[in-house]
């Protein structure tokens, strides 16, 4: 997959139904599921940032769990409910390996919006870029991105571009329509 950190995902831009990452692992985060689920999965890279993400985290007190990285496409076609909150099969950044839903004990590891407002959340939102992660959902984006505001899942684009869309406050529907994005000549990438 050429530029699969950056690459859009969405019900415009799905993946193919036999897409599986190369190299999924899974790192060792904590998490709310039992060893050897495939939910603890993430692309190798993916997976380092979430472990450097979570350390530091911890070094800061806070206690963030991992609720569900990869998914199949089969996994999401069982998923999906008609829910908003579940992507259609193919459309879920969960099958690219990228994605991570994370979650804390004040919540009671649910993925709720609650979260945002956790010290976990607060921190999540204020330092996810610094490990080349997005909030891919943000409040107040629903209509560009087409999916109700998600403060506990993050997708990982690489450092650069993490901070270039937190900075600008860009979604990454919106970094895709950047008229040099279409051109390809984006240094970000």
């Amino acid at each position: 997959m050429s530029n699969m950190y950056t690459r859009l995902i969405n019900q415009q831009h799905p993946l193919p139904e036999g897409y599986i990452p190369e190299h999924l692992v899974d790192i060792g985060i904590p998490f709310d599921a039992l060893p050897g689920d495939s939910k603890r999965l993430l692309e190798m890279k993916t997976a380092r940032a979430a472990l450097r993400l979570i350390s530091a985290s911890q070094r800061d007190g806070l206690s963030l769990y991992g609720v569900s990285g990869y998914r199949s496409y089969s996994r999401q076609k069982q998923l999906c409910t008609g829910s908003p909150y579940v992507a259609a099969p193919g459309t879920s950044e969960h099958q690219s390996g990228l994605a991570l839903d994370l979650s804390c004990p004040a919540v009671r590891m649910e993925l709720v919006e609650e979260f945002a407002h956790t010290p976990e959340g607060i921190w999540l939102a204020r330092n996810a870029s610094l490990f080349g992660f997005i909030l891919r959902y943000p409040k107040g984006k629903e209509d560009i991105t087409g999916v109700p505001y998600e403060p506990w899942h993050i997708r990982y684009v690489t450092k650069p571009l993490a901070t270039y869309l937190t900075l600008t406050g860009l979604t990454l529907e919106e970094y895709h329509q950047l008229p040099q994005h279409r051109k390809s000549d984006n240094p970000i990438q």
